[in-house]
């Protein structure tokens, strides 16, 4: 584990492409903030959005953030909100082009609560079974395989006690696909099991781990959740698909779990 470690820091072809992405990053958002800077006559004041929050230059103490802290801010930022929301949506298009029955119970749950408009707040509280099937595809393929933790002090997990400064990975896709929490069909695509709610749907209320829990789960899920929602409903309101013979089926973990040769299907527009 010491040796994966230090590999992050060894020159291969694969990291020099990264540290370049990553300087090209760095040098897109301190462009955007520097502009920003360069751009309010009021230098307490540079925007009441993320951004203009973080650059704030009225907070002082270890609260305030210098131009590197906010650039990485921002990076966390795009990639929850994009990276794995996007992944969230080919997995569920997947299942679906799988699973055509609820394909159509979906189509037709938004075609009755929204008909071919975009969902507002109201609407989308409404679509019980649309958020069933993206909790399944999250459990099933969640974006984010494994979740790194610290122990902040000496405890104890059950028999084995575990020294402050340990480092600590929870195998989400273990738990998603165990047996002993989700019976036996927690490999099947089954979002029934989420007709009670979340909390109920394994043997355990914990056992999901989509946006991790506690006082540092994700900061983005309900926005997530909303934003894939309208994103299926859209494309539920005007298109059938199913899965192209030219798919290969090849989970891959690049930072996020995504499909290594793509996700091909074919669509159809519905004749409404």
């Amino acid at each position: 584990m010491v040796l994966g470690f230090q590999c992050r820091y060894v020159p291969t072809r694969t990291n020099l492409e990264i540290w370049k992405l990553d300087r090209k990053m760095k040098k897109s958002l301190k462009c955007i903030i520097e502009s920003r800077l360069n751009s309010q006559s009021d230098s307490s004041f540079y925007g009441d959005d993320l951004l203009g929050i973080m650059m704030d230059t009225k907070k002082d103490g270890p609260n305030k953030l210098n131009m590197n802290e906010i650039m990485e801010e921002c990076k966390t930022f795009f990639f929850t909100g994009h990276e794995t929301t996007s992944n969230l949506l080919v997995w569920t298009v997947f299942l679906l082009s799988l699973h055509t029955d609820w394909q159509e119970k979906l189509r037709q749950e938004v075609m009755q609560i929204c008909g071919m408009e975009i969902p507002d707040p109201d609407m989308l509280s409404k679509l019980k079974m649309v958020n069933m099937v993206l909790l399944e595809a999250l459990r099933l393929y969640c974006p984010a395989i494994e979740l790194g933790r610290v122990a902040s002090k000496d405890m104890k997990l059950g028999d084995l006690m575990i020294p402050r400064g340990t480092g600590l990975m929870i195998p989400i896709t273990m738990i998603h696909r165990s047996k002993e929490y989700w019976g036996e069909d927690s490999n099947d695509f089954n979002p029934m099991r989420f007709i009670n709610g979340a909390s109920k749907a394994a043997k355990h209320p914990n056992a999901l781990l989509l946006f991790s829990m506690g006082p540092r789960n994700c900061i983005g899920q309900n926005f997530t959740m909303m934003e894939a929602k309208i994103v299926m409903a859209l494309i539920l309101q005007r298109f059938s698909w199913s899965l192209s013979p030219d798919y290969q089926h090849a989970p891959v973990n690049n930072l996020s779990l995504q499909a290594q040769h793509g996700l091909p299907i074919i669509v159809k527009p519905l004749q409404l």
